[in-house]
């Protein structure tokens, strides 16, 4: 199965991408690859991944995903990394019924312990 953080063009699996980071057996090396496998979280309705790389500041008590909500798309716009924190943006594209839409946001990391966090982001 490809892996849903990657175009139809590509390739990659999700065992040889984003699995192994929800399986943790691995760690996100990058805040864009971690970008990438919560993008696949949320397209796979896997809410304890997203809480355990969510930072303990913002993170909410759970995660409520909109029922019927395809996730179709994540187009990775511009990521930077300045010592231990980083920014991501993203345009991910998803439907819900006929109906399509577009989340852009700037999301905000830190990596505490080596490891990366999702702290918030800014709605574009």
């Amino acid at each position: 199965m490809r892996c849903p953080c990657r175009k139809k063009s590509e390739t990659l699996s999700y065992e040889e991408c984003c699995g192994p980071l929800h399986a943790g057996t691995m760690a996100a090396s990058t805040a864009e690859a971690l970008m990438r496998s919560r993008y696949a979280a949320f397209a796979m309705k896997d809410a304890a991944y997203l809480l355990a790389t969510w930072h303990p500041s913002t993170r909410p008590a759970r995660i409520d995903f909109t029922p019927g909500q395809e996730w179709l798309l994540l187009r990775i716009v511009a990521a930077s990394t300045v010592g231990d924190k980083a920014t991501v943006e993203f345009i991910a594209r998803s439907r819900v019924g006929n109906a399509t839409g577009a989340l852009h946001e700037v999301s905000r990391f830190v990596r505490e312990g080596g490891r990366w966090l999702y702290v918030d982001g800014d709605l574009k």
